[in-house]
């Protein structure tokens, strides 16, 4: 029974601060909408935007080249060239090959 007296009487004492206590455990890690959940939805947002970026870039990137490819038709030839290892019937080709150099 003592000890029972000596938690009320604790209890009583710090009551403010064990409500606000269970309220942070609450809000900052049990809760739909913690604090945890919100930093991990701010990271994936920010990955999201960083691959928006990305795609918008290559999507500027490959708009360029569809406008070079219709108007001039020597770009054709040199994507051919460069991308495909196509040639003219009397060339040849060499292709070097960079990454042995580490």
């Amino acid at each position: 029974m003592d000890k029972l007296a000596t938690l009320w009487v604790f209890v009583r004492k710090h009551k403010y601060l064990i409500t606000l206590l269970i309220f942070v455990v609450i809000v900052g890690f049990l809760d739909e909408n913690s604090i945890m959940r919100r930093l991990g939805y701010a990271r994936d947002i920010n990955n999201l935007n960083s691959e928006i970026e990305k795609y918008r870039k290559d999507y500027e990137t490959n708009t360029r080249q569809l406008n070079e490819l219709a108007v001039d038709s020597g770009a054709i030839e040199k994507i051919a060239r460069e991308r495909y290892l196509m040639k003219k019937p009397n060339e040849d080709i060499y292709v070097l090959d960079n990454d042995t150099l580490e």
